[in-house]
């Protein structure tokens, strides 16, 4: 790439946001150029003292339709799309009495804020930028010649080069449209995803095109693994969670700190406006998830389950973190703790844990909202609707000579919950709503059915207990039992009900399997896989 300077003589000036407005004009106009502006932006300068021409002055043309209709004129548009030295363009700018715009600072309507804070459909659409977002990839096309500016933080650059340079820079210019497109890209995003949600239907079928984009909230100090580059982004959805909740104290949340604060999220938002629940997630998946009469009791009875995989952990609850749930999860390492809220004494007890990590998301999530997940694979990116499937008591199935009694009934609606968000194969094992054993992401249900078993063996050693907590459990199973193998190995750690969702071809063996083992089992239905 060849850099070249280009120069800066006339710019078009068009915010919303007027964040450092007056001294980026101020340092321009001291620079010679001459600024071209637009309604509010243009009175915001003029009150500043500062010399600004109208646009509509230039195009003859004054605003109309309530502000529609005002940079959508050939004196705009050929001022930033000419290439300046191409004998055609130039005759062209002539005999139109084109001038050329060097710069270009527009940021677009607020539409995604508008959109957040629940504003009616009306009131959206008028939040659509037309003529910015056909300024700035016009002017980003012709970045050869013109720079672009598309929010306050790109000021500071093109001050400098100018300054040193008395133009702009190629290299600076292409890095400033680079971004310019992937902030139309992002915008567009905003509104498909939207104008998507508001006219979808369970029936349709999948968009010819589908556009995902965000904007930038933090960078992160790497990935997965410390050779990976990473940030966070936010997306036009306002879903409550990790992605937006406040950090209130401890060290920069890292890109599996975000992974595991979310899951954890997720998963307690399942158990939102009943009794009070805890879960404790690692990589990914809970290690221990309860409910119990007060925050501290689900916590103490979640951590019970696995105290091992919890060291190190994130911690989620559904309600406002009180003083004794604190004292409770600070006992051992924890790495973050998320909350819809947490009072003034509890964030005293977690303010001595330095390097713990205190999220406040503000409110729970609803698991029941439509929405969508995307997966990136090798040349593109799978895209599929978030598993918002709810299970009711009057859904179940029950297939064994033998029913379920209530307690068994309550644990397996319980345990169904939790193992739609453990990995799959996921097999979880509870007892008065509480985990008692959980086997994740393994390539066998049978193996997934053991590990549970064993990791409730290993903690009954850890608690005293005389035998496992999986005597007298109930088993979950994300998906179908192909094979008796998997209920039996259940049935022999204990467990006296199951929940799966049937559909197997040896769905009959597994029934008869229970039915001789003296098991309940129930079909679900669903199935909740998750990869």
């Amino acid at each position: 790439m060849t850099d070249s300077v280009a120069p800066l003589r006339r710019a078009l000036i068009s915010v919303s946001d007027k964040t450092g407005l007056e001294d980026f004009a101020r340092a321009l106009v001291a620079q010679g150029v001459e600024i071209l502006s637009t309604g509010g932006t243009a009175k915001a300068l003029a009150a500043a003292g500062l010399s600004v021409r109208d646009v509509s002055e230039v195009t003859g043309f004054p605003e109309m339709m309530d502000g529609r209709v005002k940079t959508l004129h050939p004196k705009v548009h050929g001022g930033l799309l000419a290439l300046r030295g191409n004998a055609d363009h130039e005759a062209s700018m002539a005999a139109h009495e084109i001038g050329p715009i060097d710069l270009l600072a527009v940021n677009l309507y607020p539409f995604e804020a508008t959109l957040e804070r629940g504003a009616d459909f009306e009131d959206c659409v008028e939040n659509i930028d037309v003529g910015g977002p056909a300024m700035i990839r016009g002017a980003a096309k012709n970045h050869a010649h013109v720079a672009v500016a598309v929010e306050p933080e790109d000021y500071a650059a093109i001050l400098a080069d100018l300054e040193a340079l008395g133009g702009t820079s190629t290299v600076l210019r292409r890095r400033l449209a680079a971004k310019a497109f992937a902030r139309t890209a992002s915008y567009d995003a905003a509104i498909a995803g939207w104008l998507e949600a508001e006219t979808a239907r369970p029936e349709d079928p999948a968009p010819r095109f589908a556009a995902l984009g965000g904007r930038l909230a933090q960078s992160l100090r790497y990935g997965e693994n410390p050779h990976q580059r990473a940030a966070l982004y936010l997306t036009a959805d306002a879903r409550p969670g990790a992605a937006r909740a406040k950090l209130i104290q401890g060290k920069e949340l890292s890109y599996n700190n975000l992974n595991d604060a979310d899951a954890a999220y997720e998963l307690v938002a399942e158990f939102a406006g009943g009794a009070p629940a805890c879960v404790i997630v690692k990589h990914a998946n809970p290690c221990g998830v309860a409910l119990g009469g007060s925050l501290v009791e689900a916590y103490e009875r979640a951590h019970d389950c696995d105290r091992t995989s919890a060291f190190g952990g994130v911690v989620a609850v559904n309600r406002p973190l009180d003083r004794a749930a604190a004292e409770a999860i600070t006992r051992i390492f924890t790495e973050v703790v998320i909350a819809p809220e947490a009072d003034a004494e509890a964030r005293a007890v977690f303010a001595a844990k330095k390097n713990l990590r205190l999220l406040i998301a503000g409110s729970l999530p609803d698991p029941t909202a439509p929405g969508w997940v995307y997966k990136p694979i090798a040349g593109g990116f799978l895209r599929q609707n978030r598993d918002s499937g709810r299970l009711l008591l009057s859904d179940l199935k029950i297939v064994t000579k033998r029913a379920p009694t209530e307690a068994e009934l309550r644990d397996m609606l319980f345990a169904w919950r939790v193992a739609k968000h453990v990995k799959s194969n996921a097999i979880v094992y509870a007892r008065n709503e509480a985990t008692v054993g959980v086997g994740a992401g393994q390539m066998s249900r049978v193996d997934s059915t053991r590990i549970a078993a064993r990791k409730a063996e290993d903690m009954a050693e850890v608690l005293g207990l005389s035998e496992s907590p999986t005597r007298g459990s109930v088993v979950a199973s994300d998906a179908f039992f192909p094979f008796p193998d998997g209920l039996l190995t259940a049935a022999a750690a204990g467990a006296t009900a199951a929940i799966q969702p049937g559909g197997s071809i040896k769905d009959a063996e597994v029934i008869a399997a229970a039915d001789e083992a003296g098991l309940a089992m129930a079909f679900s239905g669903m199935r909740h896989f998750r990869h």
